[in-house]
Order: structure tokens, then sequence, then C-alpha cells
């Protein structure tokens, strides 16, 4: 158990750089399984999913190897079809594995994937797809068992842009016979991310980036190096922790494009921004206006910047309303803010922050990955002391936090304890 300790009220100044994509490097991992070859990734952000993956891809029989800043792997050996649940449990995106499993050996067994409590994220988005492709779906005690003669292309149309299901059937059409179109696919960088990479190996992939992507199956795939795509969440939060503490951050290494509609909001809301290549200076400071959001598939502004900016609208003037259209649990974290003296009213999936508000800080838990950052946010912009717990779900997707923080000027630390009776039980 693990808590972190923040004592607010200091403007947060500096320059800090980006890790790679949580949501592009699991991908690209599960990748791997399609090639005998030799696979290395640089710039993989070393956190908790990615050494729960590692250990998936292990398990399956891949040799996987984490350094400083890359991961090889070597899936030349047998492998085994069927996935541990214990592992799989703790995350959404070993549901991924899917796909790769499903070209290279003809089946798959995989347990019903785990991750934030944010709502119900079905995966039959991704069985109906892989059916249209040639896959026997059958479900039993928790596990999905797919399985096929032999994989064929086809014209598959999602009823909803899911990352997770464009990805595992563009994985899965890479060694399918013939050509697989996709529409309404997910537009997404770290599809176009996960598209470069099978492209390097030999993958006949176009489209990616676009809601029709074509991909004209090959016999196999070799090995391949390949940059993971920066993080463009953690940038997202890096530039509210700038707005919420009236700092002045340089968020380096990253793309602005990516976060356009982003970015867009934030002016909005009277945060100075100014965008280079491939990094942007993010100024707080003077007064907020309020501004309503609605979270969309990308391009739409993100899910997962929705927690980070009801922090910031709860110090704007008047009042903003935030529509959440993607998870709807997503507002789970709005009690423990309010705890902190914010002004956030819930009604189904939309969120009425009344803005204004002077935070103190208070003990609060995080109740998912996103929330957890949002309430460090709040923290870091509150008055007093602040001690989140659980931040084990902030571990899942962010690099040495607490670390880059205190960089910047934070005062922030991590506490280790084994005093349970501070903590609710944690949501897998």
């Amino acid at each position: 158990m693990a808590k972190y300790v923040i004592n607010g009220g200091f403007p947060l100044a500096g320059a800090v750089r980006i890790s790679g994509a949580k949501n592009s490097a699991l991908k690209l991992m599960a990748a791997s399984l399609m090639t005998t070859g030799k696979v290395t990734l640089h710039n993989v952000p070393l956190i908790k999913d990615v050494f729960t993956m590692a250990d998936v891809l292990r398990e399956i029989g891949a040799d996987v190897t984490i350094g400083p800043d890359s991961v090889e792997i070597d899936a030349s050996g047998e492998l085994s079809h069927t996935t541990p649940y214990e592992l799989v449990r703790k995350m959404r995106a070993s549901i991924t594995v899917m796909g790769p499993l499903l070209a290279r050996l003809h089946r798959a067994r995989v347990a019903m994937p785990g991750g934030c409590n944010i709502g119900p994220r079905q995966i039959n988005f991704h069985l109906s797809s892989l059916e249209k492709l040639g896959a026997r779906i059958h479900a039993d005690h928790g596990f999905i068992n797919v399985a096929t003669n032999g994989l064929t292309g086809d014209v598959i149309s999602l009823d909803y842009p899911s990352v997770g299901a464009t990805e595992n059937v563009m994985m899965a059409a890479c060694l399918a016979k013939g050509r697989t179109v996709i529409e309404s696919a997910a537009r997404e960088p770290e599809i176009i991310d996960l598209a470069k990479f099978l492209t390097s190996m030999g993958a006949n992939i176009s489209g990616a980036g676009s809601n029709t992507i074509v991909i004209e199956g090959v016999e196999e795939l070799g090995g391949a190096t390949h940059t993971v795509v920066p993080d463009r969440v953690e940038a997202g939060t890096f530039m509210v922790a700038a707005a919420v503490t009236e700092g002045d951050i340089e968020v380096e290494g990253i793309n602005p494009l990516h976060l356009e509609i982003f970015i867009s909001k934030l002016r909005a809301i009277g945060v100075d921004i100014k965008e280079f290549d491939h990094s942007v200076r993010c100024r707080g400071g003077g007064e907020y206006s309020s501004t309503d959001i609605s979270t969309l598939p990308h391009p739409g502004f993100p899910t997962d910047l929705q927690a980070p900016m009801i922090v910031l609208l709860s110090l704007a003037r008047g009042h903003s309303i935030v529509t959440e259209n993607v998870f709807e649990n997503r507002f789970g974290f709005v009690d423990e803010l309010n705890r902190l003296g914010a002004n956030v009213r819930v009604s189904g999936h939309h969120a009425v922050v009344h803005g204004g508000s002077r935070l103190e800080g208070t003990i609060v838990e995080a109740p998912d990955l996103r929330a957890g950052a949002a309430l460090v946010l709040a923290g870091m912009a509150a008055s007093g002391t602040t001690e989140i717990g659980h931040i084990g779900h902030i571990d899942r997707g962010y690099e040495n936090f607490e670390l880059k923080l205190q960089a910047l000027g934070a005062d922030i630390q991590r506490v280790e304890t084994s005093d349970r009776s501070h903590f609710i039980a944690p949501f897998n």
C-alpha cells in the first residue's frame, strides 16, 4: 500500500519530457506475438501495465527483456494459446492479445479482462468483428475461446469506433487471406502508431488515422524496431498541472496536433499556450472562464483528460457542463473532488461544475487511473495537505509521476504504509 502526501499552493515551473504512450506500447507488445522475429520497442514507459503485459507475454511463451527505455520481445518459441486469468484481470489492454494469437496459432483462450472501474467496456465489437474474419467464438467460465480454420478478409463495419476492436481486427487481418476493410475505424494516434509498427514488420496497411482502414493479408511478419509515440494523455495532465497551480511548464517530446481539441479548450478557459514542433509551453494564472466539454472518440475531446479538466473548471469563473459520451462511470471521482472543496453535481452522463471553488487539503482515494491523476492536480492546487490513497491506480499509467512533479517544484511525497484501515477496497 502507498499514498501520496501533497502540500499544495506551489506553482510548478520548468520542463518535463513526456514518456511513451501507455495506450500504444501495450498494443505493440501484444502485436509482437505475431512474428518469430525479434522486436525492439523504444520509448516504452516503465509503468505497472507494461510490466503486467510483459508477464502476460512470458506466460504465453515469449521472452521479454525490459531495459531503461526499451523492451525486447522474442516470440520465436512455442506459444501457448491461453492467457492467465490472474494477470489479464488487471488490465483491459490484455484483450488485444486475442487478435495476434488467433492470427498466429488459429486459436486463443483469453480471460475476461479487468482494468479501471469506469463503466462497462463491452468486447462484443471485438468478437463480432473477428467472427466476420472466420473466427468461432465460445465463452465459458470467465474465458473467451476463439478458433479458426483460417482467417479470411472481409468488410467490417464497426457500430462504434472502438479503439480496442480496431486494433484487434487490424492485427488479426494482417495474416488473413485477402483484403480486410474496417469501416468506422478508430482514428486515435495510437492506431496510427500500431499501423506503422505492423507495416515495419511487413504488413500491408493503408488508411490508418482515417475512418476506413484497408489491410491486405500477408503470409508472415518479421521482426522490427520501433519507437513508441509520445503519451498525449500524460502531456495533457502536465498542461493542466501548469494551469491549476498558476505555473509555467514546457511539455517536451510531444506532437501538439494530437491534442488539438484539448488545447483549444484550455485556451478558451484562459490558459496561455504556445505550440512548437515537438513541445508546448503552458502558463497558468489570471482569471479562468467556464466552458462546456463533451468527450468523444478522436479527434474529439479525449475522455482520459475529462477528470483533469473538471479540476481546472472547478477553479474557473461561472458554471460549466461536462458531458461524458465514452464511459458511463467516468464521474466516479467527483465525490472525492468535492471533499477537497469543489462543487460538482452529476446527473446521468453530465457533470455541472460550479466554478470559483477554493480547494483545501483533505484525505481522498484514487478510484481509477485518470481520476487519481486528477486528484493529484487538485491536491497541488489546494491549500494545506492532501493525502491520496490507492495510488497504485496511477502507477498503471504514469511513469515516475511524483519524480517529474517534484522536478517542477511540487511538494509531493510517496509514502509506503502497511496500514490498510485508511483504504477502501480497490477496483480491479
